[in-house]
């Protein structure tokens, strides 16, 4: 059941300014009696009915632990909890049945990154995604219907949170009544339409913790029984009146809202408006706090400054809630209990906590039909086993992994006899057509520069086996239009086909030594297709062939130089095949911390008219990287061998030289039909741009080089192996990887690098 009050019309301005807010503010509760439900502890008849009302604070909010850990160690037992935000959230997980110490070592053990970011771990995404993030860096796609651009509801969705919730809670997942759970519960949220505070006591106790934390601008709005529910704290930060409705005679009242600046520190516009907020925030908590008697008890902690967004410091603020709490012993000693009547109180709180029950059946909620089909195909397997927790969770990745959804949940629905999932999935709101951005420059400070910007339109689902038209517009030293059609062949078969046309114009330098000596513009026009299969998210096979078309020019240069390999115009017609094998189980593509990613290929050119060449030519690429804390230490290499005896054509020839592929020479200053090159690097996590989910990590490290071209493969030894080395600072942006670097060989060259853009 759910009841409303009216906001004042002032927070209307709200939605203009809480994507500067802190996570201060937000909870959901239903104002429904709690007073001898199954759920609430009857220790004693003379014993005063206990209250807890938890404030939001986003991060601050983490000290309500610390006054649960002194509630527990003080005997002090609760029998009702209202809460709001990060409030909601502590309090929801304490209703559940976990103890404070279990909520301690959860929250101080979870990476805040992961748990606020939408996509999963790159290592759970399809290869077909993890293909995209290769070429496109910028990380954030921007969805296009009817043809405008629309930008996301929140800078996160919440999918990652919402999972963890759901894991957690698990155990009561079969109360869909707050008042059996082993600790009755509401939690508060704001109704987004009409700014009335909703108040939640039953239903989904995930779903109502994830509602009341959704700070506008920050989290997307979570839509929950017809509603669009954000943050609870702009209706009711402190909810006292809820607690009371519970049928409790005395409120424990943890406030962790974040305090007024002096005017001396209002001096932009960001801070202005989060101040104008937290004005309004505050007026409705004083009218709360007013309402307190002198048998109430207040916890204020002495949070001072502390960021609403740093969850690292998630610890420190749990000790100033131990230490708040025990600043009110004296209060709180009034409302002890026995030893006997705790233990029993515990017992009862953990004694509600059940299995995960069995599955009899699998079905999608209203409004996600269109998904029944990928439902029962992945899910059907479960039913009749027990709910196993971390095969939905891989089930859900897998599906989520696959992009075109906002979020993709589940709870459990059904009676005491009968028990299911229910699968929420909601469609991308800014899609399912997105675009996506790339940027790539190398300057390496003597007048050498390099620029590629590319964007990409996705068109999503176009087939009903999730088949997708992708269009890529590029402008620099390589630029292309091309499109491509990917038509899985059955849903969740693996098998694809895929027909390719493209447009290429791309520079080619011609250096001798470390000197150009000639620049050629490239240009082709190829059209093909590909047939493969995907194994799972972890790996391809594919094989394709295209009819190539082209000519060079000769750009930069003297025609008549006889170092030069090309004349100065020629034209080519080439049909080309390949075969290819790809693996990839890397964590992240611009700094790894974990995992293998390795490519082996096979390429052919046949029947060259203009540049009478024919070729075959393999290829392998590895790399592979493990961690030790902040240390990453990484392994890659790359080999390239050309079967015909001789080569000159330049579009063929392999190119090393630059940033990670000998450091200390300039760009693709050696060429030739046959290279190696082995690379070891070292890096260190040294600091972080910014607090949770806004964190720029920053790494410094070095790498030792070794590799060469060959005329011949005969020439090829260890004794004419060219050795480099770098150092670099590297830091990786929503933009992509950016590093600045120099570079060694053993000959006393030195190069200069600022990059932006992947390197290997």
């Amino acid at each position: 059941m759910s009841s409303t009050r009216a906001v004042t019309p002032r927070l209307g301005v709200l939605s203009l300014i809480l994507a500067a807010q802190s996570l201060a503010a937000p909870a959901i509760s239903n104002a429904q009696s709690a007073a001898d439900q199954p759920g609430a502890a009857q220790l004693s008849a003379h014993r005063p009915r206990v209250g807890l009302v938890l404030s939001g604070g986003g991060a601050r909010g983490a000290a309500h632990i610390g006054v649960l850990k002194i509630l527990e160690q003080m005997r002090v037992p609760i029998d009702a909890i209202a809460g709001t935000s990060m409030g909601a959230v502590v309090g929801g997980l304490y209703a559940s049945g976990l103890s404070a110490r279990d909520i301690e070592k959860i929250m101080t053990s979870i990476n805040w990154q992961d748990a606020f970011r939408d996509r999963p771990p790159r290592e759970d995404l399809t290869l077909r995604r993890k293909q995209e993030d290769e070429s496109f860096l910028v990380k954030f796609p921007l969805g296009v219907r009817a043809g405008h651009i629309l930008l996301p509801k929140g800078l996160v969705q919440g999918q990652g949170l919402t999972q963890m919730l759901r894991r957690l809670t698990l155990p009561v997942a079969r109360m869909s009544d707050f008042d059996r759970l082993p600790t009755p519960f509401r939690a508060v949220a704001t109704d987004l339409e009409s700014g009335d505070a909703v108040v939640m006591g039953s239903g989904d106790l995930t779903s109502a913790m994830r509602a009341s934390l959704s700070a506008p601008g920050v989290f997307a709005p979570v839509e929950r029984e017809g509603r669009l529910l954000v943050d609870g704290g702009i209706a009711d930060n402190i909810p006292v009146d809820i607690a009371r409705a519970m049928g409790v005679d005395v409120v424990i009242v943890v406030d962790v809202g974040f305090p007024l600046l002096p005017r001396r520190q209002l001096s932009s516009v960001p801070v202005i408006s989060s101040q104008m907020l937290a004005i309004l925030i505050r007026r409705n908590a004083q009218a709360q706090l007013a309402t307190l008697t002198p048998q109430d008890i207040l916890i204020q902690p002495a949070l001072g400054d502390a960021s609403s967004f740093d969850f690292g410091i998630v610890a420190r603020v749990i000790a100033m809630g131990e230490a708040a709490a025990r600043g009110k012993a004296g209060q709180l000693a009034a409302l002890s209990v026995n030893e006997q009547d705790m233990q029993r109180y515990v017992q009862r709180r953990e004694s509600s906590r059940a299995p995960p029950p069995r599955i009899d059946f699998v079905r999608v909620d209203p409004g996600s039909e269109r998904y029944g089909p990928a439902a029962s195909s992945l899910f059907r397997d479960l039913t009749g086993k027990a709910l196993d927790p971390d095969t939905i969770a891989r089930r859900v990745t897998e599906v989520y992994g696959r992009g075109g959804l906002d979020t993709l949940d589940y709870h459990v629905i059904g009676d005491q006899s009968r028990y299911g999932l229910a699968l929420d999935a909601r469609p991308n709101s800014q899609g399912p057509n997105y675009l996506r951005f790339g940027l790539s420059l190398q300057d390496d400070f003597q007048g050498n520069s390099t620029y590629n910007a590319a964007i990409r339109f996705v068109m999503a689902d176009i087939t009903r086996n999730a088949g997708e038209w992708v269009t890529d517009l590029q402008i620099g030293s390589l630029s292309q239009i091309s499109t491509e059609l990917f038509l899985p062949l059955a849903q969740f078969s693996g098998w694809f086909v895929m027909p390719h046309v493209a447009d290429r114009s791309r520079d080619v330098d011609v250096l001798q030594g470390q000197n150009l000596l000639a620049e050629y513009r490239v240009h082709t026009f190829a059209y093909g297709l590909d047939f493969g299969h995907q194994f799972g998210n972890w790996g391809e096979i594919r094989a394709g062939a295209q009819l190539e078309q082209g000519h060079f020019r000769l750009k930069i240069g003297d025609p008549a130089d006889p170092n030069l390999p090309q004349q100065s115009f020629a034209s080519f017609d080439t049909r080309n095949y390949f075969v290819r094998f790809t693996y990839d189980r890397l964590d992240d593509i611009n700094f790894p911390h974990r995992g293998q990613r390795a490519t082996l290929q096979w390429s052919g050119v046949r029947n060259a008219t203009g540049a009478e060449q024919t070729s075959d030519q393999v290829t392998l690429n590895y790399l592979g990287a493990h961690s030790f804390g902040g240390d990453t230490l990484a392994f890659s290499a790359s080999a390239g061998m050309t079967l015909q005896s001789r080569l000159t054509d330049i579009n063929l020839l392999f190119p090393l030289g630059g940033f990670l592929n000998l450091s200390g020479l300039r760009a693709n200053s050696l060429t030739g039909p046959d290279f190696a090159i082995a690379r070891m690097l070292y890096y260190r996590q040294i600091g972080r741009g910014g607090p949770g989910y806004l964190d720029v990590p920053t790494y410094l490290g070095l790498s030792l080089e070794a590799g060469n071209v060959w005329q011949k493969r005969s020439d090829a030894r260890f004794g004419n192996i060219e050795k480099d080395a770098s150092v670099f600072l590297g830091m990786d942006t929503f933009l992509g990887p950016v590093y600045l670097a120099t570079g060694f060989d053993q000959h006393g060259n030195q190069a200069f690098y600022l990059f932006l853009g992947r390197t290997f």
